[in-house]
């Protein structure tokens, strides 16, 4: 791994085994702010009309730069948060240190999570009053909970890295644990994604993309059936 600074300044990782950043080089404090923090959880609570509880589902929790800046704004409006990451190769507590994120969010979000995270990628824990963590140390396709989420960060690798992360199997396995009404955000837009959300009962926009990209995807979640979500 090769620590990165990106291009507004924060910090990301190099895979040299994959090939490619944990987040984008045009800013990867930018990037996770847009795609997720404002297109995703605070688009779901305006949507929603939902001020007081949110649960997030991540796939690729990474660096823990989306957890930490949404754990702070849910912190800041008073919002209760329970967060699962899908994480195959969790990062070491130290690599999650060097990130220094602790410049962007409250100080007790920072030291609850790094304090907590190696017993997080073993268990859900309360990280405090309101911010609840888990990383389930799994491969995706091996994930497995008895509840559903209000949204879906998918922070996969690209495809051209990881097609089988973006393939209608594991789109179809994540998704099905996304409530009616819940939004599904990615910085990446395809037409093959399209086509895949679009059958799996999604309605899906184009909207703005981070600094670097034009455009990303949001989907909402219909809960009608495929059939009728494709027509």
């Amino acid at each position: 791994m090769e620590l990165v600074t990106t291009a507004d300044g924060s910090k990301t990782l190099y895979h040299a085994g994959i090939g490619e950043h944990y987040h984008s080089r045009h800013g990867a404090l930018q990037e996770s702010k847009h795609v997720f923090l404002e297109s995703g959880l605070q688009f779901f609570l305006k949507r929603e009309r939902q001020q007081d509880a949110v649960s997030v589902l991540e796939v690729g929790f990474g660096t823990g730069l989306n957890f930490v800046l949404t754990a702070d704004y849910c912190m800041q409006h008073h919002i209760q948060l329970d967060y699962c990451g899908i994480e195959a190769f969790p990062l070491p507590v130290e690599t999650i240190r060097q990130m220094a994120y602790e410049s962007y969010v409250d100080g007790a979000v920072w030291n609850g999570f790094i304090a907590n995270y190696e017993q997080a990628c073993r268990e859900r824990v309360q990280l405090t009053a309101r911010v609840n963590l888990q990383v389930a140390y799994t491969e995706v396709l091996n994930f497995a909970v008895e509840k559903t989420f209000d949204v879906i960060y998918f922070d996969a690798f690209a495809a051209v890295h990881q097609p089988e992360m973006w393939d209608d199997r594991t789109l179809a396995h994540v998704t099905k644990y996304l409530k009616p009404g819940g939004v599904f955000v990615t910085y990446a837009i395809t037409g093959n994604l399209k086509r895949s959300m679009k059958a799996l009962g999604f309605t899906i926009e184009k909207a703005p993309g981070a600094p670097g990209k034009r455009e990303m995807l949001r989907a909402v979640f219909t809960g009608l059936p495929a059939s009728s979500a494709a027509e």
